[in-house]
């Protein structure tokens, strides 16, 4: 069964509202295992609501159809679907009396507009869930697909979803299946490049996924995300029979492509890159500071976001101006977006705050070019008892982002000295 998902709403398309309703519809239709592959956005316009909803059902089994069924003027959802239908709306007493008892049970008077919101499409059923004055509707079109209607307040919609729109979804489906998705994090290669690697993997796995199917043992496809700080992600997901068989197909998918990945992997799913400092420094008994210019402090508040983090973390300095570089961390007069810099930097942390190691970062994030350096360029230090390690990185994007690849650098390049060493000790 392919669903599909509408909201309605001009005020989508003004950036007014983030359209999170969609984006949850859709977790739930994966976890129910029932497959998805549009969501449009429309506004409060009859023809282009007409248009948009007649492509899902060209396309797909189901639509589901969020918004428009409040009792104002621009709430025409039912009056676009009744359409479709090529049917009637007419008044539910039923729903009336309900509606009327919810305004009399808030103290309130039903005014005569919401009344438009108990007109049904001849031929639809009312979902049972209704928290609200806005009820669902089951829509029958062309006897073999539906159109269910939720109001696009999120409670309100969330109940419908659950209490009986998945329920009867998978009923229609005729099978029982899971989506499930495991998401690798990596860090060290570019978006394009980590696709070339897999670039063989994929074509091999497009190839099982035609055994697995006929076999149904269930299928894998691999997804790419660029994700800033949280690093570059590589998504598997699998549809299989049950829990157990899809849990089976993500380990085998995991355990391959980290054979091919290797260390670029640093976290699964929820892991982030922090965590994975977090737990290497408490594993080996170490502590961490770190001196911050160019990354103003990000690098520290990731890591203190972290549960356990006081036991390995000293503490940072935000060095941001040059005489403070030079005052508190023995920073030497002269350029300070040089590796040498952020050396002094990293030990100048790590003997004032009594830490293991040091991290540092300085660089120029723009708008402007310093020191005869381009915006974008970045040196990080990690320092310890056995010395130091430094690399200059010239990073893309605009000042938001060159700070945040400048923290995921800085703390993998702390990843690999720690997986490295053994122990760094004083």
């Amino acid at each position: 069964m392919n669903v599909e998902v509408v909201a309605i709403g001009s005020e989508l398309l003004l950036g007014q509202i983030v359209d999170t309703n969609s984006s949850w519809i859709g977790q739930e239709l994966a976890a129910a295992g029932l497959d998805s592959y549009h969501q449009t956005k429309v506004g409060d316009n009859a023809g282009r609501m007409k248009s948009v909803l007649e492509l899902a059902l060209s396309r797909s089994d189901a639509v589901i159809c969020c918004g428009g069924l409040g009792p104002t003027h621009d709430d025409i959802t039912r009056e676009v679907i009744a359409d479709i239908m090529g049917v009637e709306l007419k008044l539910d007493k039923q729903l009336v009396t309900k509606i009327e008892e919810m305004f009399t049970s808030r103290g309130r008077v039903m005014s005569p507009t919401n009344l438009s919101q108990a007109m049904v499409p001849v031929g639809a059923s009312i979902v049972s869930e209704q928290p609200g004055t806005a009820a669902g509707l089951i829509c029958p079109v062309g006897g073999d697909k539906v159109i269910y209607a939720v109001p696009g307040v999120p409670y309100e919609m969330k109940e419908m979803i659950t209490g009986t729109i998945l329920s009867d979804l998978i009923a229609r489906s005729g099978e029982s299946a899971v989506i499930r998705s495991r998401t690798l994090r990596t860090w060290g290669m570019s978006e394009s490049g980590l696709a070339e690697l897999l670039a063989d993997y994929i074509e091999g796995l497009d190839v099982s996924n035609a055994d697995e199917a006929a076999n149904k043992t269930g299928t894998a496809t691999l997804a790419f995300n660029a994700s800033g700080v949280e690093g570059l992600k590589v998504r598997i997901t699998t549809k299989a029979a049950d829990e157990a068989a899809a849990i089976a197909v993500l380990d085998t998918k995991e355990a391959e492509l980290r054979a091919i990945l290797g260390d670029l992997v640093f976290g699964v799913d929820g892991e982030n890159m922090e965590v994975a400092i977090v737990s290497l420094l408490a594993e080996k008994g170490l502590t961490v500071a770190v001196a911050e210019s160019v990354t103003g402090g990000y690098i520290a508040g990731r890591v203190c976001a972290v549960p356990g983090a006081s036991e390995v973390f000293r503490g940072g300095v935000v060095a941001y101006n040059n005489q403070v570089k030079q005052s508190l961390l023995g920073v030497e007069d002269g350029p300070v977006v040089t590796e040498e810099a952020a050396v002094a930097m990293a030990y100048g942390v790590r003997d004032s705050l009594g830490a293991d190691i040091g991290l540092a970062s300085t660089g120029v994030a723009g708008p402007e070019e310093m020191e005869g350096r381009p915006v974008g360029t970045v040196c990080i230090a990690v320092a310890s008892s056995d010395g130091a390690i430094a690399t200059t990185l010239q990073l893309p994007g605009d000042r938001e982002r060159i700070r945040q690849f400048s923290t995921i650098s800085l703390l993998n390049l702390l990843r690999q000295v720690l997986r490295q060493a053994p122990v760094l000790e004083n």
